[in-house]
């Protein structure tokens, strides 16, 4: 290239050029350095962005459905708890009607206390409520409706949460003592109304036998949800581990993509740090090399 034109400096505009990319490359570490990520707009990279972007979705939606996870535990043990303190006054219940087989018991007594024992089987169903929503018994925002919990990253993957409607709850209803208990079926009902109706009269003989096997049916009623709360706890369980496995491996991604090497960006800022001083100087010099032509006119 002939170094004696003037008009156009060709060496100063190519150094010029070795200056930018060197400045461009010292923004893209130092950028990287103070956000500590890789890729900071759509342009670095095209894929990856996308990529990255997808995946940080998928990890937002799966952690938010391991809380909604937590929280159907949450409320299954609130559910388990009560149905055990129901199946303990039952217990209780059936101890009383043992009691009263004997001929010195006084059965007045005893007629009273399972009455007061099958007023706080009532006052169970009645206030079983995680969050205002009833556990126990069939309302608008109660155990007869079910529950449905998204447990996945799709709107699709959700469990049912139902250990109720088959077992406890109906649109029948009993009182007892002075609450009235609805939203529950048969098997419930009957066996809180004879303990209601209970009387010294009825503490012996063959009504005690009745009361038993009624019993007997609410107890295998009470088991069979309990059973059900457990399976559901089970299979919640598995979910969660499933779920917290697949936040790890998705985050790892996620960082693989978005993280910066602090380490390699350091060593890329110093190095285009030093171009860029590098071609400054050349660039002074190239700029001034035409002035070497007045050599000529002399």
């Amino acid at each position: 290239m002939s170094s004696f034109q003037i008009n156009t400096n060709i060496g100063a505009l190519n150094a010029y050029n070795a200056l930018a990319s060197a400045n461009t490359e010292a923004y893209k570490a130092q950028l990287r350095l103070a956000t500590r990520k890789k890729i900071n707009s759509v342009a670095d990279d095209t894929s990856g962005f996308a990529t990255g972007k997808s995946l940080d979705q998928k990890v937002k939606l799966m952690q938010s459905a391991q809380s909604n996870v937590g929280s159907a535990k949450d409320m299954l043990s609130t559910a388990e708890t009560q149905l055990s303190s129901v199946k303990d006054l039952i217990t209780q219940i059936k101890t009383k009607i043992a009691d009263a087989s004997n001929p010195a018991a006084d059965k007045s007594r005893i007629a009273n206390d399972i009455k007061a024992l099958g007023e706080e089987i009532g006052n169970i169903f009645n206030n079983t409520k995680f969050n205002d929503t009833n556990l126990l018994i069939s309302s608008s925002n109660g155990a007869g409706q079910s529950f449905d919990f998204q447990t996945g990253a799709s709107a699709s993957d959700n469990l049912k949460v139902d250990y109720a409607s088959a077992n406890l709850v109906g649109t029948l209803s009993a009182t007892i003592g002075t609450a009235t208990i609805s939203g529950i079926n048969a098997k419930v009902a009957d066996s809180l109304n004879d303990l209601q109706n209970l009387d010294s009269a009825s503490a012996s003989g063959l009504s005690i036998g009745s009361l038993s096997a009624k019993l007997a049916s609410f107890e295998s009623t009470i088991d069979t949800s309990l059973s059900s709360v457990g399976n559901f706890k089970q299979r919640l369980d598995i979910k969660d581990e499933f779920l917290t496995s697949a936040i790890s491996n998705s985050t790892a991604s996620v960082s693989r993509l978005f993280d910066a090497d602090m380490a390699e960006e350091q060593l890329n800022s110093t190095k285009a740090q030093l171009g860029g001083q590098i071609a400054t100087t050349m660039l002074s010099q190239l700029n001034s090399q035409p002035q070497n032509i007045l050599s000529l006119f002399k």
